[in-house]
């Protein structure tokens, strides 16, 4: 169920590791960075053969999630990395990032519009690991029950309607609890909360997919993982430490993948 996070709220006093952060409270769900505070310097990069030890990122900009906390935390935790708004900028690299929040009818109508869709498909066809957070998640699948709009494809199965949920949106922390031993969750407390922020999780075809699970009155699945796929219902980037130890992990196997010449750890 949700929980307001250790000592009863969430917010700097409610989350592990967030009190006296030095100025990572941005890494907390109630906390946004300050009107008009600069974005991370998002560098400009080919590629792992471009500069080995600190995997090229690129996040999806689709008018469908908050770049600005995303682009931050994988800053943070180690990537290189740049906002891709068009097919012409996704170029090539060691990862796709896809966050967002929302309807996946109109996420997808927009990234096909915009050439995305087809220049991610490439992308992740040629190499590049893929990380779906929220939305980015459930688009790794086939359709959504919301409004049968179909999915990028690459995993087999849908989103559905979260069951016998007491409330919806499922918004606020969740325990995240590994049913799989996988990098993604390495160095991860058993039950780690993360912040949740979503009515639809997927429901993979393949169990052997879902790395973790979180209960809101039924349980569903919060972590995906399949080869260089990967996806998180939760969001790293307002989930405090935990959160970003979650992106480093994530670039860790990109980062050792792209160092061997290897497209899959």
């Amino acid at each position: 169920m949700i929980g307001a996070g250790p000592g009863g709220r969430i917010g700097p006093g409610g989350f592990p590791g967030a009190g006296g952060n030095g100025g990572w409270s941005w890494l907390v769900a109630d906390e946004a960075p300050a009107a008009g505070a600069a974005a991370p310097r998002v560098r400009p990069a080919e590629g792992a053969a471009a500069r080995l030890g600190r995997p090229v990122a690129v996040v999806v900009d689709y008018g469908a999630g908050n770049l600005p906390s995303i682009v931050r935390a994988l800053d943070v935790a180690g990537a290189d990395v740049r906002v891709a708004a068009s097919a012409a900028q996704l170029g090539r690299p060691d990862l796709v990032v896809l966050p967002g929040v929302g309807a996946q009818g109109p996420a997808m109508r927009h990234l096909g519009r915009s050439g995305l869709a087809r220049a991610i498909d490439r992308a992740v066809g040629g190499g590049a690991w893929y990380l779906g957070i929220c939305l980015g998640l459930q688009l790794l699948f086939e359709r959504s029950d919301e409004d049968g709009s179909r999915g990028l494809g690459w995993l087999a199965g849908e989103s559905r309607l979260l069951p016998s949920a007491p409330v919806l949106p499922h918004v606020g922390w969740n325990a995240v609890e590994p049913v799989a031993p996988h990098r993604l969750l390495d160095g991860l407390p058993a039950g780690a909360p993360m912040y949740f922020v979503h009515s639809y999780a997927p429901v993979p075809t393949d169990r052997a997919a879902v790395l973790a699970e979180t209960e809101h009155g039924g349980r569903f699945a919060s972590a995906v993982g399949a080869g260089r796929l990967l996806g998180v219902q939760f969001h790293p980037e307002k989930s405090g430490r935990d959160g970003l130890r979650v992106l480093s992990n994530v670039l860790a196997m990109v980062g050792e993948a792209a160092a061997v010449g290897s497209p899959e750890a």
